[in-house]
Parts: structure tokens; C-alpha cells; sequence
């Protein structure tokens, strides 16, 4: 007697639609209107706007201040938090970073490469006084930041060019190809630095740390004044940034040894 198919278990069908209304806010990577969201939910704005109207009240979406528009809320991020910290390169990058602040006496931060961009998820703060708004969130641009830079040099072009063009609405194809010769570079070296820029005063310089296939795991970024920071390529920073890279690789986990 062949076994019988295994049963479809039986789920509460106001979950899955609300879940699909959270998927479709998270694939457009952007605050929507409940229209907009509706549409991309499947459903009427009428039968939204009820699944909304529970979802604000778990904290699993806010609304944007003026427009009110729909965004992922703050217990989105604490189940994002709390999933990000089972990911073994996050968890081993945590001491070493702030190891890495203490020693410089600068602000670090450990960035995700995400569909946005990359997304601050540590940030390790120096407690000295810098003009720039960084927290845990926080997207960083892609051209006019070492972190942004960084990323765009070891993530497939594919990854960022929506990205990109929003940034850069009507840009030149000629600008594009001169930011890929930039990316060439840092691929080059290995590391990426922006003296005042995005902010004047402010200097930092990112690195990669990659996977045994060169793929990107996270960046890590060291942040401080510019009149404080060594930003020389083979300065003290640099040096001890590249140290904190080289001791979160070498904890890493074998992913062959793994599967063996």
C-alpha cells in the first residue's frame, strides 16, 4: 500500500493575507500608500486598509510623519534584529568591532548589503560628537559614501542599478561607467574611504569582509572628524580596520567543512 500524500496543514487563512500585505512592503523597499500597497497585496484598498489598521497596532508597520504612508514598524526591525543575530558573521563581527571602536577611539559600523542598500545594523558609537545622523537603519547612498562605494564594488551590478537610478535620476550612462572605474579600484585595494562627504567634517573608511568565495558578508565601517582620523590608506586606521577584518574571517565558519 503506497503512503498516503502528506496532509496541507491547516493555518488561519487572516494571517497569510496579512502576510502577503508585509511581503509586498518589504519587496518595494520603500514607504507605499495603502493604494499602491493594496495592488501589490492583491486586495481591494478597503480589505487593506483592515489588515493595516492591526498590523499598525503589533508594530509590525508605522506610518511615514505628513504623507502616512505604510513602512515597516519597530517590531519588523526587532524580528529582523533577532534573525540577523543567528547570521555567524554578524555574531562573530560584534566583539571585534567594538573592540575596534575602543581602540581608535572612533565610531564603527557594521552594515548589511540589503535590496536598499547597505543597511547600518551595529553601531558601535565612540561617544565624540560628529554633524552626520547615523543609526541602526540607516541606508547609506551609494556613490557619495565609502560604505555605499564599498558595497557597489562587490555586489553584481544587477543588485544595485534600481538603486541607483533612484539616486540618480537622468544621470549620464558616461557617469556610470567612470563609477565602475572606481569600483575597479577599490576592488583593487581592497578598501574604500570619503574625506567630508556626505558630510562636511566628517571622514570614514569601509571594508568588506568576504566569504571563502568572495562573496560579501557585511562592511565595516570606521567614522570620525575629520581632523581626528588618520584616512591614509596605509594609516593607523586603516591598519587596525584591516586587522579587525582579517580576525572576523579567521573565526569564520568553513561553509565545506560544514557541509561534510
Amino acid at each position: 500500500m503506497s503512503a498516503s500524500p502528506a496532509k496541507t496543514q491547516r493555518g488561519i487563512q487572516s494571517v497569510e493575507v496579512a502576510g502577503r500585505l508585509l511581503h509586498a512592503l518589504a519587496l518595494a523597499r520603500q514607504p507605499l500608500p495603502l493604494v499602491a500597497l493594496a495592488a501589490a497585496a492583491e486586495l481591494s484598498s478597503a480589505q487593506a486598509h483592515t489588515y493595516l489598521v492591526s498590523l499598525l497596532r503589533l508594530g509590525l508597520i508605522k506610518r511615514t510623519p505628513g504623507d502616512g504612508h505604510y513602512e515597516p514598524g519597530p517590531l519588523a526591525l526587532r524580528l529582523g534584529m533577532a534573525r540577523l543575530a543567528q547570521e555567524p558573521a554578524y555574531r562573530l563581527a560584534l566583539p571585534q568591532v567594538q573592540q575596534l571602536s575602543q581602540d581608535t577611539g572612533l565610531s564603527v559600523a557594521i552594515s548589511l548589503p540589503t535590496p536598499a542598500g547597505p543597511t547600518i545594523v551595529h553601531y558601535a558609537h565612540a561617544g565624540k560628537p560628529l554633524h552626520v545622523n547615523l543609526h541602526v537603519g540607516t541606508v547609506m547612498a551609494l556613490s557619495d559614501t565609502a560604505t555605499g562605494r564599498a558595497y557597489c564594488a562587490y555586489v553584481p551590478f544587477a543588485a544595485w542599478q534600481g538603486v541607483w537610478e533612484v539616486q540618480h535620476p537622468g544621470v549620464a550612462k558616461s557617469q556610470l561607467r567612470h563609477f565602475h572605474e572606481e569600483l575597479d579600484a577599490i576592488r583593487k585595494r581592497g578598501m574604500e574611504r570619503a574625506v567630508d562627504l556626505p558630510s562636511p567634517g566628517v571622514t570614514s573608511l569601509c571594508m568588506p569582509l568576504l566569504d571563502a568565495q568572495q562573496q560579501l558578508l557585511l562592511l565595516v565601517t570606521v567614522i570620525g572628524s575629520s581632523g581626528v582620523i588618520d584616512a591614509g590608506w596605509r594609516g593607523t586606521v586603516a591598519r587596525q580596520l584591516r586587522g579587525c577584518i582579517e580576525a572576523i574571517a579567521a573565526t569564520l565558519p568553513d561553509t565545506e567543512e560544514e557541509a561534510a
